[in-house]
């Protein structure tokens, strides 16, 4: 039987599993495969560099699947900000209904969004974040723990203990986000108050992502201790994979300490995605991945990941779960 929660609900979807926003992963060909396989697939929106740009993605999304998808729209501080009520009108103009909001406060475009019909989900990585999001107006959380690629925020809080914090504070459907690869952590996720899993890294290491297939062994080859913390001293924590780069990134932290500014490793960190995610170049730069690397050991179609994960959760649930009681 399927895994029915409030996530699978509100997203018309038939598995409580969704695909995170990446950075030059989260191409209409990766979004699609996991919405046809029964998750919800999400694309980058800032990874197209404009908002028309954004439109034919979108258009060329739903070309490959009639199932429900979203759009991850990041909101970061900047000095040249990208055209988000562009990339919002985009979206909304191309007939989207679920969007991924993560980074700062979603709320100023939360009007037009709502207007649209359009349901919310934004990533945090604390309780009191979570709460003001749901105050602001979004439909569901992704609960983002420590353990997770990109960035976990600077409270330093794993899911076994965010979720559970979550779950005793929150209205709204939240998902577990970070450290996330299996039919375990599925029904664990279940068990701790989360009404689904959001997967980032796990869904690198597909057949169908778009990515260089030397990414996809690294994750393979990773074990759950090859992962760095960089950019503490900025504020601006990002857990990626180690590789040289990430030890020069490191090597310059820790010399320059204090007097570390951002334009003192922005070779380590700006503008490598394409060089990593399309030409397979390990060692460009730093790379957003999870210490959930350790769990993964093979890569599959999205649809066999998927399902082998939702199987597994009910083998759990009905089975080992189910003799305790």
């Amino acid at each position: 039987m399927p895994v029915k929660t409030r996530i699978t609900e509100l997203f018309g979807i038939e598995h409580p599993i969704v695909q995170g926003g990446m950075h030059f992963v989260g191409l209409a060909e990766m979004a699609a495969a996991v919405s046809n396989a029964g998750g919800l697939g999400i694309i980058t929106g800032l990874t197209q560099p404009t908002p028309d740009a954004l439109g034919k993605e979108i258009r060329r999304c739903r070309e490959m699947t009639d199932k429900p998808f979203g759009v991850n729209l990041t909101f970061l501080p900047s000095i040249n900000p990208p055209d988000y009520p562009g990339y919002i009108k985009a979206i909304i103009d191309n007939g989207v209904k679920i969007v991924e909001t993560a980074g700062n406060n979603p709320q100023k475009y939360m009007p037009d969004l709502k207007a649209a019909g359009v349901k919310v989900i934004h990533k945090c990585t604390s309780v009191r974040h979570s709460l003001k999001a749901e105050a602001v107006g979004c439909d569901a959380i992704s609960v983002d723990g420590f353990e997770c690629g990109g960035h976990p925020g600077e409270d330093d809080v794993p899911n076994f203990v965010l979720l559970p914090r979550a779950a005793e504070e929150l209205k709204i459907p939240f998902v577990a986000s970070g450290g996330v690869a299996n039919g375990k952590q599925l029904a664990a996720a279940l068990a701790l108050g989360a009404e689904g899993i959001n997967m980032g890294t796990r869904f690198i290491a597909t057949k169908e992502a778009p990515v260089h297939d030397n990414v996809k062994q690294a994750i393979v080859d990773a074990t759950e201790l090859d992962t760095r913390l960089v950019m503490r001293p900025l504020r601006n924590t990002e857990r990626v994979l180690n590789n040289a780069a990430v030890q020069r990134l490191l090597e310059k932290e820790k010399a320059l300490g204090p007097n570390l500014k951002f334009e003192d490793i922005i070779h380590e960190v700006g503008g490598v995605y394409p060089r990593i995610m399309q030409d397979g170049d390990m060692d460009a730069g730093a790379w957003s991945c999870g210490m959930v690397v350790g769990l993964i050991h093979d890569v599959p179609t999205c649809k066999e990941l998927i399902e082998g994960i939702v199987a597994e959760a009910e083998e759990i649930i009905r089975g080992r779960l189910a003799r305790f009681a």
